[in-house]
């Protein structure tokens, strides 16, 4: 993308009024000087803190908002008209007939009004009046000339130094530089090589964070850190195999392999088989970050902000690609319902979803989780929308020795003094969650006798235990008898 070639055409045609929503102010004036020196367009900037300054000799150097309007439209000559920060002044109904004065009038004294701000609200009586533009992000080429410019820059002030770096570490970190503007790639890299020197996947794994920071801070997105490896979750072996055949196609070239980009799965199931652990796992083991949709949060009482902050979430998952988006339990925001009782908020909500999910280009992948298959609309599980839908069973008997396994040495017991057949025995029926809280609640049993874990304080909590399979065994049964079918079995 040529962004004075776009800015340009723009300005060009004639329209009256430009919104650049940009934190890279200097980049944004910089473009506008070149723009005006070629095109000869006289070039005026205003702000609270200077006023109006530029190219417009004998203008006041008012510091009012609606003051420099009132000159613009009785005297200002015709050119462009920079109006840094002035969101604020978009609410005064004054400013605004003022401005809408001025485009009207444009016709007649050709006067481009540009306004430069982090955000700008355009109010509905200048919206027909007004085009949005915005600034290019930098592509691979372009952050590989940053880093190479940062790696020059630290070694000119560290004579005799050479920036290491690991070639794996320097591959990801490209990856995950992607989606931000050229400023913050050039702080972010600079932080990165700052302390040591050198390029490293921890440096990467810091980037990934202060990148969610600096695109998510008042996003309902949450940057999950704790992923965990495959090798933690026991079971699930089709999934694993699926989701590894499409390893290199989602974190590398697919184009040059010939293959598509994964889209995402959907992860049915019993409540606390692993669903959730498996959503971790697959970051962990494609290495990229995983993000997680909050829907309670997403929601609010306001008309329309609803679907805003959905927006907003899935531009910073867009933003921070590649990685993997998590909805968990999706059905709680987008199931629908015949009698509207929502207002129909999460039909709407559904729409901007299945929208994105069609439309996108970058590298998200999705994992949905979810409990009720019943209450997801068709529309979202169909093929095409999603890659693949599994179900997450309850774990048979190898299973369970390896939950068994991997619960105790998490916790620093020794799986081989104690009895795991018979404890794979007595908990048939038991989810992963329910294993692992009746080896967490027979240490706390343990300690307060005074005893060493062993095998009887585990066969006693899980003889105290009525696992979910047993509360609800015909809902379970209902589950399964409909995924078998249906579903690819996960395990």
């Amino acid at each position: 993308m040529n962004d004075q070639r776009d800015l340009e055409v723009m300005i060009a045609s004639r329209f009256p009024i430009i919104a650049i929503e940009s934190q890279e102010e200097t980049r944004v004036l910089q473009l506008l000087s070149r723009i005006a020196r070629a095109c000869k367009l006289p070039l005026f900037t205003w702000s609270a803190a200077d006023g109006l300054g530029g190219a417009a000799s004998g203008a006041p150097q008012t510091l009012d908002a609606a003051q420099v309007l009132r000159y613009i439209d009785s005297a200002g000559p015709a050119g462009v008209y920079v109006l840094l920060d002035f969101h604020p002044y978009l609410g005064n109904p004054v400013n605004v007939r003022l401005l809408k004065k001025i485009a009207l009038d444009y016709e007649k004294t050709p006067r481009t009004l540009i306004f430069v701000s982090y955000g700008v609200p355009v109010p509905p009586e200048l919206e027909k009046l007004t085009v949005r533009f915005q600034l290019s992000l930098p592509d691979q080429d372009a952050i590989k000339v940053i880093v190479k410019e940062e790696v020059q820059a630290w070694q000119s002030t560290h004579v005799g130094a050479a920036v290491q770096g690991e070639r794996e570490a320097f591959a990801t970190l490209l990856r995950h530089l992607s989606g931000l503007c050229a400023e913050d790639v050039r702080r972010l890299v600079r932080q990165a090589i700052a302390d040591d020197g050198a390029l490293t996947m921890a440096d990467v794994d810091r980037l990934v964070s202060r990148k969610h920071d600096l695109l998510g801070r008042d996003s309902v997105l949450s940057f999950e850190i704790d992923t965990v490896r495959f090798a933690d979750v026991a079971g699930l072996r089709n999934l694993k195999q699926w989701l590894e055949q499409r390893r290199d196609a989602f974190v590398g070239n697919a184009a040059a392999l010939g293959l598509d980009v994964p889209k995402g799965i959907m992860l049915l199931g019993v409540q606390g088989c692993g669903k959730s652990l498996a959503a971790k796992a697959t970051a962990g083991a494609w290495a990229v970050p995983l993000m997680r949709l909050d829907f309670g949060a997403l929601y609010n009482k306001f008309l329309g902000e609803t679907e805003r902050n959905l927006r907003e979430a899935l531009k910073v998952a867009d933003a921070m690609a590649p990685c993997v988006l998590w909805m968990d339990e999706i059905e709680k925001g987008v199931a629908t319902n015949d009698n509207n009782a929502d207002g129909g908020e999460s039909r709407r909500i559904l729409g901007a979803l299945l929208t994105w999910m069609s439309e996108r280009t970058t590298r998200v992948f999705i994992v949905a989780t979810s409990n009720d298959i019943e209450a997801l609309p068709p529309e979202l599980v169909r093929k095409g929308r999603l890659d693949e839908i599994f179900f997450v069973d309850l774990p048979g008997e190898a299973e369970r020795e390896e939950i068994f396994r991997i619960h105790l040495n998490r916790r620093r017991q020794e799986p081989a003094v104690f009895d795991l057949p018979a404890l794979v025995q007595a908990s048939k029926g038991f989810s992963g969650a329910e294993v692992e809280q009746a080896v967490v609640a027979a240490l706390y049993a343990a300690h307060a006798q005074g005893d060493t874990l062993a095998t009887n304080h585990v066969l006693a909590e899980l003889r105290r235990t009525r696992p979910l399979s047993v509360v609800m065994a015909e809902r379970i049964a209902y589950l399964r008898g409909w995924a078998a079918n249906r579903t690819v079995i996960a395990g």
